[in-house]
């Protein structure tokens, strides 16, 4: 084997160690993206040259040239990469020095930029979607905000469809987001964590929901496999993100003026947030409703008390919508 060709073969095992054991305990789906990115960025580009002769000038070089193709974002993700992969050689006495940590990540090409539905494309897209099986999820992401990584995981016991009138003070409707997709089930942030009351389009909505599962239930039969959960398949099986994506947009298409490929269900929580805006509700409150972790500050400084259900967002989108 030529010298060259066997310092290439030794330096990609080299690089492609973290890949192997430095992933352990990550989420499967966080293990493949990170798989996808370093083959196709890292190894493919670098695998060839030998990590102890790797120079800041070299990553600098890199990382300017694929800034020229890829966001400021996914050049942040293959820095990172890159970095603890030569991070665990260190360890290991493989080279003596992190050149990739001496490297700024440029800036790259601009992102998508999110959108948010108008009121009049929002009604549009309410209207075109009664008794399609994602109504009740386009309902309650863009009338709560809640993420689709929250939804997807939300189970039945977590929804109140009739809150507790009788208790002092009342409880109305609501839904508890006290879950989601990520590893082991917790939030995105301590915040995330919250109980939103339920506007009436969206108790309306969750009710078909619950009778349309239960016909999906009866007509599986055996191949049903229950798990509680208030979106699933026609079988009862989890929803994945890519499945989400598809029935939105497939439902989407429904909706007169309104191109299915331009939207992305993780919007419908960008219009909630610009809908209450437009509204007039205090971007504070706005915080406090979408589990932003930035409200402490805000709820520290106005001394607002916290409400066990968060009532404002159901009762501001009762006005928008009507009840």
């Amino acid at each position: 084997m030529p010298r060259s060709t066997r310092f290439a073969k030794i330096i990609s095992l080299r690089k492609r160690h973290w890949l192997t054991y430095g992933l352990a305990g990550k989420a499967p789906n966080t293990v493949k993206n990170y798989k996808i990115l370093c083959h196709t960025h890292v190894i493919r580009d670098l695998g060839k040259r030998r990590l102890s002769d790797l120079t800041a000038d070299h990553v600098d070089k890199w990382l300017a040239g694929k800034a020229r193709t890829l966001s400021t974002r996914t050049l942040q993700a293959i820095h990172s990469c890159l970095s603890r992969s030569v991070q665990r050689a260190i360890l290991r006495e493989k080279v003596h020095r992190n050149v990739v940590a001496l490297c700024e990540v440029p800036t790259g090409r601009p992102g998508r930029p999110s959108k948010a539905l108008t009121f009049a494309q929002a009604e549009a897209v309410l209207d075109a979607l009664e008794g399609d099986p994602m109504h009740a999820y386009v309902i309650v992401s863009l009338l709560t905000g809640a993420r689709t990584e929250e939804l997807r995981p939300l189970t039945w016991d977590h929804v109140g469809l009739e809150g507790r009138p009788d208790s002092k003070p009342p409880v109305p409707p609501h839904i508890a987001v006290w879950r989601s997709v990520r590893e082991g089930g917790d939030t995105k942030t301590r915040k995330s964590r919250r109980t939103l009351a339920l506007p009436a389009r969206a108790v309306a909505a969750l009710r078909v929901q619950r009778r349309r599962q239960q016909r999906q239930r009866e007509a599986a039969g055996v191949d049903w496999r229950e798990s509680g959960l208030v979106f699933t398949s026609e079988v009862g099986t989890p929803m994945d993100a890519a499945n989400v994506r598809r029935a939105f947009r497939r439902a989407l298409a429904k909706a007169e003026g309104i191109d299915p490929a331009e939207w992305t269900p993780r919007e419908l929580r960008h219009s909630f947030v610009s809908l209450l805006s437009d509204h007039d509700v205090p971007v504070e409150e706005i915080a406090r409703l979408v589990g932003h972790a930035a409200t402490a500050t805000t709820e520290k400084v106005y001394r607002k008390p916290i409400r066990p259900v968060i009532q404002t967002g159901a009762q501001a989108m009762d006005r928008i919508f009507g009840a």
